[in-house]
């Protein structure tokens, strides 16, 4: 990070207490101008709106102003101007049978049980939810479970929030020990930005408790190469060493990551931690966010890209979420090209 012109260093003690990193969070922009010179008026506007939380690991990875980092972290004014778009435009509250809990598919649920996140990102999906208003409950999760638990059709739970990690241990175990007790649930999936967002969270107790519910998969949420430190590394080794099958859920961002040469490394880094790419989703149409979007064409050109130049191991989907509640679908990069498509339509002639 830059202060002053002075180059801070990025802290790699992977043994720092995750909650006391937590705690010196910036959740103010009083508390932002202490490190950059920001536009204090105008971002109070926005977080008044969109609370903002930057904990000191992730300000850590800031090099300078405007930046891949920054632009997740810091508020825009852009945020709150000209958007005309839905605050939900995935109809999840629609398509939630108990508050909290969204059954979009026959065979799995969403299960939102944590509304805190290690870093308020500015282009979060769920903008709407921020804050201490909408605190999750007890009695919140037991009405999930319940759900759960009287649906049969349903055989996948995938926990989101917020950030399931950012729970205490004892409330992740008490989770998953419910969920595990259920006999037609056969598969849990974590869906977590801690590994990106403060990695010290990956502690080797949360690790010993998930690994005890076999098979638990998690996804994880890494945009930018700069995403990827030491300590990053050490927490989804960490992850992998315990058995724990590793995705990733990148969002493709206008001035983070739509540009094929970094869209390239962060892949490659991905697949070295033994993290699969999983899905590059297409920014979703929230309210609050539209700064963040690129055109479909840029991401299939990214994709196309990819495609060509990289493994198939690094080889994610390229997903855009419909509005309307109608699910996610994949957009596919254009494999025929007009100079090909002679030599394939002879040597397919006569194929079924």
């Amino acid at each position: 990070m830059i202060v002053d012109n002075k180059r801070i260093s990025a802290p790699l003690d992977f043994y720092q207490n995750w909650k006391e990193i937590l705690a010196k969070s910036i959740v103010s922009v009083d508390q932002l101008e202490r490190y950059f010179k920001v536009d204090s008026a105008a971002l109070r506007n926005v977080t008044t709106i969109y609370p903002m939380r930057i904990n000191p690991y992730f300000l850590s990875l800031i090099q300078k102003e405007n930046d891949a980092i920054w632009k997740q972290a810091i508020p825009n004014v852009q945020e709150i101007e000209n958007d005309s778009y839905s605050v939900d435009p995935l109809f999840e509250e629609m398509q939630s049978p108990v508050p909290n809990l969204i059954h979009r598919y026959p065979d799995r649920v969403l299960f939102l049980v944590s509304n805190q996140c290690a870093m308020f990102c500015r282009f979060c999906m769920r903008k709407r939810r921020l804050g201490s208003s909408h605190r999750i409950s007890s009695k919140r999760i037991n009405d999930g479970l319940s759900y759960i638990r009287g649906n049969r059709n349903i055989t996948e739970v995938i926990l989101s929030g917020g950030d399931p990690l950012l729970l205490d241990d004892e409330v992740i175990q008490w989770i998953l020990t419910r969920l595990r007790a259920i006999p037609h649930i056969g598969i849990v999936r974590i869906h977590t930005r801690a590994p990106a967002s403060l990695p010290q969270r990956v502690t080797g107790a949360l690790v010993d408790i998930i690994k005890k519910f076999h098979p638990v998969y998690i996804n994880t949420h890494f945009n930018h190469p700069a995403e990827i430190t030491e300590v990053a590394a050490s927490a989804c080794m960490r992850l992998a060493d315990a058995g724990i099958p590793l995705g990733c859920q990148t969002v493709l961002l206008k001035g983070v990551n739509d540009n094929e040469a970094v869209m390239r490394e962060l892949m490659l880094k991905l697949l070295k931690l033994r993290i699969r790419p999983y899905y590059i989703h297409h920014a979703d149409i929230v309210k609050g966010t539209a700064h963040f979007r690129t055109s479909i064409q840029t991401g299939l050109e990214i994709m196309n890209r990819l495609q060509t130049d990289i493994s198939g191991l690094c080889d994610p989907a390229y997903m855009i979420d419909l509005p309307g509640g109608y699910g996610k679908i994949p957009l596919q990069a254009e494999y025929l090209k007009k100079e090909y498509s002679k030599t394939i339509s002879g040597n397919l002639k006569g194929e079924t």
